[in-house]
């Protein structure tokens, strides 16, 4: 008998991913491949959509033959800042333009110009001045420097949406692509912001439709789900799991703070801070915050490494000890300002010559990150009633990280958290009732808790 399944396509920058994911959660199928990136019109890299393409649909026919699964339902899930276009045909036209790509200075000030400065626009939109990175932006662009091709795009879709049209043939905007960062969206007026209906842009989105939504395309014996952006479908894992308020720090390059029990409207300081609020899949605002903390990690090791003639990958298993703590500087005010706390990353101004040994410099730089990390999440824990963080990523596996967090938040309970593939994962659960026949399993979110170590306010 043909064991039930959910098919997930999970689209990142590097990877492309494929799992199938039994009912209770585990992965029975799993299929990877990168494509090296090609270049748009204007000369700059950009990803190669047509092997996308292929993978997709070959990928999926591909997981249909296998006798031993029935799939039951399919969703996908990807970076979202990117758009593709289609013309009336359905067919894919111009290029999946990278979100990285440089904007013309001089039409990002019109832009800003004409609907009512940086400031107020950052603050209806809870969007920071992203460039390319605001996905609404580069409609404008096409607009503006390309009016023959703008004009014959029928639908721009997200490209988490742009995958499921490619399976289901159906086209739709979806909340969480179109809330976040995107430029798009009055977080006042729950509804896109004026500039798109101005900029004839309104009429290039299909039909708004909620996250779980599902379609059955004729003839065939599953679902198809609408997709999802990948920060939004990482979360989920979490809210279906946990009923009390928390904050959730995911950890990468950048450190991310995020907060799904803080609905108030972003501050013009927050704003500054690099704050920004997105739509999660149930429709509500998640307040976040960024922290470029991996990579200050990463660029500091390699000068640690280099000084104490140690190679990097050490600093990868170094435990927590209390007794190095003592002889580091430990100095921190919690009332000073986060916009001046977080500017800088402190350890890159301190003098190697004067720590002991490489150790002592590897707990000086984590405590600097923490310090930052302290007031990066606070911003977003200020005005609700969360009790609970957790971290996942890779500074959930630091034991000196997860020590020192735990010590600058004494009131809170602090946990590293895991969920194995959370973005795929949480695609899945997101039309779970379309698919599995179980309850939500328990053990999704694995946890490892952590007590204060240190006094350090």
């Amino acid at each position: 008998m043909s064991e039930p399944v959910v098919a997930i396509f999970d689209v990142g920058k590097t990877n492309k991913k494929l799992f199938l994911f039994n009912e209770s959660y585990h992965i029975v199928y799993e299929d990877s491949v990168h494509f090296d990136e090609v270049v748009d019109d204007d000369g700059d890299p950009c990803e190669d959509i047509h092997s996308l393409q292929s993978f997709i649909l070959e990928g999926l026919k591909k997981v249909l033959s296998l006798p031993e699964f029935k799939v039951r339902a399919v969703n996908c899930c990807s970076y979202g800042a990117s758009f593709v276009h289609v013309d009336e045909a359905g067919r894919h036209i111009g290029y999946l333009y990278n979100y990285l790509k440089p904007y013309p200075p001089d039409l990002q000030r019109r832009f800003y110009d004409t609907y009512g400065g940086e400031k107020l626009f950052s603050f209806q939109t809870a969007s920071p001045v992203l460039g390319s990175l605001n996905s609404g932006m580069q409609l404008y662009r096409l607009r503006h420097e390309k009016p023959e091709f703008f004009n014959r795009i029928k639908y721009s879709l997200h490209l988490p949406q742009y995958l499921s049209f490619l399976i289901s043939g159906k086209a739709f905007a979806e909340i969480t692509s179109i809330g976040c960062h995107t430029n798009l969206w009055h977080f006042q007026n729950s509804t896109y912001h004026y500039w798109v209906r101005q900029e004839g842009i309104l009429e290039k989105f299909p039909e708004l439709v909620p996250s779980d939504m599902l379609t059955q395309p004729s003839g065939y014996p599953y679902a198809v789900g609408v997709g999802l952006h990948d920060s939004s479908s990482a979360l989920i894992p979490y809210l279906v799991s946990f009923q009390e308020p928390f904050a959730l720090i995911s950890t990468g390059t950048w450190s991310i703070s995020l907060n799904p029990f803080n609905t108030s409207p972003l501050t013009k300081h927050e704003l500054e801070c690099d704050c920004l609020c997105y739509l999660q899949y149930r429709g509500t605002p998640v307040k976040a915050s960024r922290l470029f903390a991996g990579h200050n990690h990463d660029v500091q090791v390699e000068r640690i490494a280099a000084h104490f003639n140690q190679k990097k990958e050490r600093y990868f298993s170094i435990p927590f000890n209390a007794d190095i703590l003592d002889k580091i500087d430990k100095s921190f005010d919690p009332g000073a300002d986060a916009l001046t706390m977080l500017k800088e990353p402190k350890f890159a101004t301190r003098d190697l010559s004067s720590f002991s040994n490489d150790e002592e410099a590897y707990h000086q730089l984590i405590f600097d990150i923490v310090v930052q990390q302290y007031f990066s999440t606070q911003l977003i824990l200020k005005g609700s009633s969360v009790k609970k963080i957790f971290v996942d990523g890779g500074f959930g596996n630091n034991t000196i990280y997860m020590n020192l967090l735990a010590s600058f938040f004494p009131e809170m309970e602090v946990y590293a958290s895991s969920v194995p593939q959370a973005t795929a994962i949480g695609a899945a659960l997101a039309i779970h009732e379309a698919w599995n026949a179980l309850d939500i399993p328990n053990n999704i979110v694995e946890l490892k808790p952590f007590k204060a170590a240190v006094a350090v306010r």
